[in-house]
């Protein structure tokens, strides 16, 4: 199997501190990959490199083949094949359930407006929030804004997940619903990257 994230060499500085230090990385299609590490050891910053949200200052990260270090590179193409959930949702609160799940693939062009509806309402009923779609994303709990996160990464159809410590803003009995969802993506086949 050919590796569909491939770290070579990455370094991350922020001025003289070097946060991420001559990392290699390989992983494969369908694989679910944890980094693990203390709080301020540069673990999200690694996965912002991967979807080039952090300017990288020496290395290469490939994803799906195509050099995100390359200036001929289309960054946007590529990440519409990259997922990212993160840590405190970034949901839009002046819209629904249903409207933050839509909005990429509508405005992207991907999907229309009735298609991508149709794929939302698959996609919560898939974390268990079908009977959310029209309500504020302010009236769910953490555990439920997390998994709406989840479905509006995965409404672009990606490639693969990266989660930016999904669970630690959630109160410990949230915390099970969204391992299950992931759960059920890993054994769909769904390449995830997860910092905790």
């Amino acid at each position: 199997m050919m590796a569909i994230i491939e770290v070579q060499k990455l370094q991350k500085k922020y001025g003289n501190l070097e946060v991420l230090k001559s990392i290699d990385l390989s992983i494969e299609e369908g694989e679910v990959v944890c980094i693990i590490g203390p709080s301020g050891s540069g673990k999200s910053t690694f996965l912002r490199c991967l979807n080039r949200l952090e300017k990288i200052n020496s290395g290469h990260v490939i994803i799906d083949g195509h050099d995100l270090t390359d200036k001929n590179t289309n960054l946007n193409k590529v990440r519409e094949e990259i997922g990212m959930v993160f840590q405190h949702f970034n949901l839009f609160p002046h819209l629904s359930v249903l409207e933050n799940i839509i909005l990429a693939p509508v405005e992207l062009g991907r999907e229309t407006k009735e298609a991508a509806t149709e794929h939302a309402m698959e996609l919560l009923g898939m974390v268990g929030l079908a009977d959310k779609a029209d309500v504020s994303p302010k009236s769910l709990s953490g555990g439920q804004k997390q998994r709406v996160a989840i479905a509006r990464a995965l409404a672009m159809k990606p490639k693969m997940l990266l989660f930016d410590e999904p669970t630690s803003a959630l109160d410990p009995e949230m915390v099970g619903d969204v391992l299950e969802v992931m759960q059920n993506l890993a054994k769909e086949g769904m390449t995830m990257v997860v910092v905790t």
